[in-house]
């Protein structure tokens, strides 16, 4: 039964919260897991607990790796809510969130924030087309149900996921009609400055060259150098048109799945008003954190890609650490012991860690791919707000992204910004001729989910807790 105080609270169930988890049921911290979805795994191991026998096969040893630490944490001495959305978190450590229809709270004396990463949303035209999707949804799709879109697919965009989807489509059978990749020639060049230190991850490089050889294996065609993306079709998508090394290009289409690389979800550490930074060669802003977690916010500290993307094991050891600290925090473990206990979680983060810079210099998104030519784009999909009207509100003098939610409503809906708040700064700072980090980002307010009023009403008050 759920109790309504606890030493830990840990807010996501992917494998930083679930690493988390088991590592804190060793220090004997009463914890407790907020995951959103109905079953631990987060993205990257979704549905792992329900797949079958033949599809987990196909979709690899990496994501079958998820059934080994979805078992420890189903074993370790943890609470878990599945389905529960956090709305809000507040400084003095409280946590509001929906678990059963209901508004509930819970107090801890540390919070982990394990929230993970989501798809970058880069808007063009057409994008919001019924056939036009994220490609993690196609992902969603293979994981949970085995099924792929129908018809004619085309991928576009850029990033490791984006070939990863691919190869997962190829390798249940689907024919895919082109990958249309915004990669730049000279990302190849700068990348390989990181190079040397990327070999320490050499096994990353050979996964991401077998992908690519499955895609070509298949037939089909990879188009490079890609810019001008645009959807067309009236019901839904039919065409998808692009320019390739200079050559305007059409294609016939009943699906398009985008990507753009993955950020950080920095909706509950915004609400807190943590330190973030603007990391610039990845265009996304994260959390300022020390290499145990801690946050600029006493008692609050994040694990996995939600302080900047790393990847599934990068996100479990930092789990780990997180654990570690709050133990050393609260008193249960010494610093030696601490220090001892981390000693091969770090050795496994610094060596997950090689890459990233190599990755983040290949697929680093060009900031004019960020910002929509055309004023008839629509950046608040909630709103439906274009970018024509966001340059015209700049125009009369907006001075910032939060103003411009007064004006406009842009970022005021359901998501509150997710989908466009980065886009908007993006827009807003290409605009002004100045960094992204001087225009900055939305100001996050609770609730940053959606709740209904009577859900709100039936709240029990904060003496209460």
């Amino acid at each position: 039964m759920m109790k309504t105080q606890y030493d830990l609270i840990i807010i996501g169930a992917g494998p930083a919260g679930m690493a988390a988890a088991i590592e804190a049921g060793k220090s004997g911290i009463s914890t407790i897991v907020l995951g959103d979805q109905w079953s631990p795994g987060g993205q990257v191991y979704r549905s792992i607990e329900q797949v079958s026998h033949e599809k987990l096969e196909v979709l690899g040893a990496d994501y079958q790796y998820g059934q080994h630490l979805t078992r420890q944490f189903r074993e370790a001495n943890a609470d878990y809510l599945p389905g529960a959305v956090v709305w809000q978190v507040e400084p003095d450590l409280i946590v509001s969130f929906i678990f059963e229809e209901k508004a509930r709270q819970i107090k801890a004396k540390r919070i982990v924030i394990a929230t993970g990463a989501r798809e970058r949303p880069v808007p063009i035209p057409g994008w919001t087309v019924p056939g036009v999707m994220a490609a993690t949804a196609a992902d969603v799709l293979l994981k949970s149900h085995g099924i792929a879109p129908n018809g004619r697919i085309v991928l576009a965009g850029s990033g490791p996921l984006l070939f990863l989807t691919a190869a997962r489509l190829v390798d249940f059978g689907v024919k895919i009609q082109a990958v249309i990749d915004t990669t730049y020639f000279s990302n190849y060049i700068s990348a390989l400055l990181a190079l040397p230190k990327a070999l320490f991850g050499y096994e990353y490089l050979l996964k991401g060259l077998r992908m690519k050889q499955r895609i070509r294996r298949s037939g089909t065609p990879i188009y490079r150098n890609v810019k001008n993306i645009e959807a067309e079709g009236s019901n839904a998508v039919e065409t998808v048109r692009f320019s390739s090394n200079g050559t305007t290009r059409e294609l016939d289409v009943d699906t398009l799945l985008l990507h753009n690389g993955v950020v950080p979800d920095t909706q509950l550490t915004q609400q807190l008003e943590c330190e973030h930074i603007w990391y610039d060669m990845q265009r996304y802003w994260q959390a300022v954190v020390d290499e145990w977690g801690n946050t600029s916010e006493k008692g609050i500290s994040i694990a996995g890609d939600a302080a900047g993307i790393a990847g599934a094991k990068a996100a479990e050891s930092s789990g780990h650490l997180a654990a570690l600290e709050a133990a050393y925090r609260l008193n249960i473990i010494s610093r030696q012991e601490r220090n001892l206990r981390a000693a091969p979680f770090e050795k496994t983060l610094l060596r997950e860690k090689a890459i990233r810079p190599f990755l983040d210099r290949l697929f680093r998104p060009d900031p004019a791919l960020l910002v929509p030519p055309n004023d008839r784009t629509i950046v608040c999909r909630c709103e439906e707000v274009t970018t024509g009207e966001i340059r015209k509100a700049l125009e009369l003098g907006t001075l910032g992204p939060n103003q411009l939610k007064s004006q406009t409503r842009c970022g005021m809906g359901p998501c509150q910004a997710r989908m466009c708040g980065l886009t908007v700064s993006e827009i807003i700072a290409d605009y002004r001729k100045e960094d992204v980090s001087k225009v900055g980002y939305h100001r996050i307010r609770p609730p940053v989910r959606p709740i209904t009023v009577d859900q709100l009403a039936d709240m029990k008050p904060k003496n209460q807790i």
